[in-house]
């Protein structure tokens, strides 16, 4: 998450798991972290962009993330929980949430490294060839900024990921999902493989939530397969597009570039 500075924060007790911590912005639910166990992640979006980290590499085996959005730093925690000795560093433009989390929430590893930044200054800074995942969660009055949703910004995503690197995106949206389909259109400019995940209502436009978007740099990196099976078993199964069916779901949506958004 990056929130608005001027939004007013808050951390509150889950009253049905009293070890859940909930942070709010404005009064809105942004990232949700259990204190006593960091491996369980309440949002459906969160458990669809962990199964991609799980996925990623060897079960165990450290990695090194760029976390773009921090928040509550709910998949910092799960990373470190999972896959031990990861270098992490987390990008966070609000300094409100930065301190009030480090206030109030358990310690992170010393691994877990968190600047407060804008997240494309970040990106443009950040070395070449650093990472193997780069997680996007950046929202700005529940709106994905202009200067974070174009080809240029993913193209330096690009640059800073190892070549079996992936870069993952969480989107919100609602139907008929037309900033989604420019998302995807706007990844695929750039990487060679990119999947879709999301709750199968949204999918049939029904409803409005959060998309996973998943891209590599080499064609065929991505653990399609695998993720369809760990989705299909989540307490909100989700789909998977990819291919043929990601083709059909973008159509003719055009990639976004700095001109056009602005």
């Amino acid at each position: 998450m990056d929130s608005a500075a001027d939004d007013r924060l808050e951390l509150v007790v889950d009253p049905a798991r009293r070890s859940g911590r909930t942070l709010l912005a404005g009064g809105v639910a942004q990232s949700y972290v259990d204190v006593a166990d960091p491996r369980y992640l309440h949002f459906e979006y969160v458990r669809r962009m962990a199964a991609l980290v799980d996925l990623a590499a060897p079960t165990g085996r450290p990695c090194e993330l760029l976390h773009l959005g921090g928040g509550a730093l709910t998949l910092p925690r799960y990373v470190a929980a999972t896959r031990p000795g990861s270098g992490q560093r987390v990008i966070e433009r609000d300094a409100a949430v930065v301190d009030l989390v480090a206030r109030e929430l358990p310690p992170l590893p010393a691994q877990v490294r968190v600047e407060v930044a804008d997240a494309r200054d970040a990106v443009t800074a950040a070395p070449s060839g650093g990472y193997d995942l780069v997680l996007a969660d950046v929202y700005r009055a529940a709106r994905m900024p202009g200067h974070v949703a174009g080809v240029e910004f993913v193209t330096e995503v690009a640059r800073t990921l190892r070549p079996d690197g992936l870069y993952l995106v969480n989107v919100t949206d609602l139907p008929p999902l037309v900033f989604t389909r420019v998302q995807v259109a706007t990844l695929r400019a750039v990487f060679a493989d990119v999947c879709l995940v999301a709750d199968r209502r949204m999918l049939r436009g029904r409803r409005y939530g959060n998309v996973v978007l998943a891209a590599a740099l080499r064609p065929g990196r991505l653990p399609v397969r695998r993720l369809v099976a760990r989705v299909a078993a989540d307490p909100t199964p989700g789909g998977v597009l990819h291919g043929p069916a990601l083709d059909a779901f973008v159509g003719g949506a055009r990639p976004a570039t700095d001109a056009t958004l602005g």
